[in-house]
């Protein structure tokens, strides 16, 4: 997902969303996740905290295109491929969903199960969305600037005409100035701030990373 924005989970938020047929209950839980390592490790804890259970499904997708997903010994393709395709749906990234299977004593047959594996993990996207926890990832640029007093308020103002935040300020002998920009809207302040300093280079354009903005 280069240069694109991307949709999460909010850092440290997990949704949920449930299905039942015939008497098996599939429960789906989402998270974020910042790599593989804490995508295996959500798996785990769902594993441990889901130890009696039938199948624990689970699928991820990461911001840097890796994604994964296991069947976890239903019959192939019918759970683990089912629920990735819902996260791409969805165009989450640095997500992990792990669906529980507690089994009802019924055979769903491999429709069934894909209807049921979509279900609940659909469901639980859809809490998600619900309960405010969907956020969207833009490529941000942080751009420094180094200010005597005098010209704080003129900068802070042509910061937010130029459509950024000011994340940081620290006040010393002078004062240093963090913003943030989506990417590529920098220049026009970077300019701004050049004219406004006679010349100076005051203002310091960081590389672009992806964040909240």
């Amino acid at each position: 997902m280069t240069g694109e924005g991307y949709l999460t989970l909010a850092r440290g938020a997990e949704a949920r969303g449930e299905f039942e047929d015939r008497r098996s209950r599939f429960i789906a839980q989402l998270a974020h996740v910042g790599g593989e390592a804490e995508a295996e490790a959500f798996v785990a804890e769902v594993r441990s905290r889901h130890h009696d259970a039938r199948h624990n499904v689970p699928a991820w997708v990461l911001a840097d295109g890796r994604e994964r997903c296991s069947d976890d010994g239903e019959p192939s393709r019918t759970s683990g491929m089912p629920v990735l395709d819902v996260l791409r749906g969805a165009g989450l990234a640095d997500v992990c969903c792990v669906v529980t299977r507690y089994f009802g004593g019924t055979l769903l047959g491999p429709g069934g199960l894909v209807r049921a594996y979509t279900a609940a993990a659909q469901a639980a996207v859809a809490a998600a969305e619900r309960d405010g926890l969907v956020v969207e990832m833009t490529l941000v640029t942080p751009v420094t600037v180094q200010l005597p007093y005098a010209l704080y308020d003129r900068v802070t103002r042509l910061c937010a005409d130029a459509g950024g935040k000011v994340s940081d300020s620290l006040f010393a002998q002078d004062v240093q100035l963090t913003c943030a920009f989506r990417a590529g809207d920098e220049a026009h302040f970077v300019s701004s701030v050049r004219e406004l300093a006679n010349g100076e280079e005051l203002a310091r354009a960081g590389e672009p990373r992806f964040a909240q903005f």
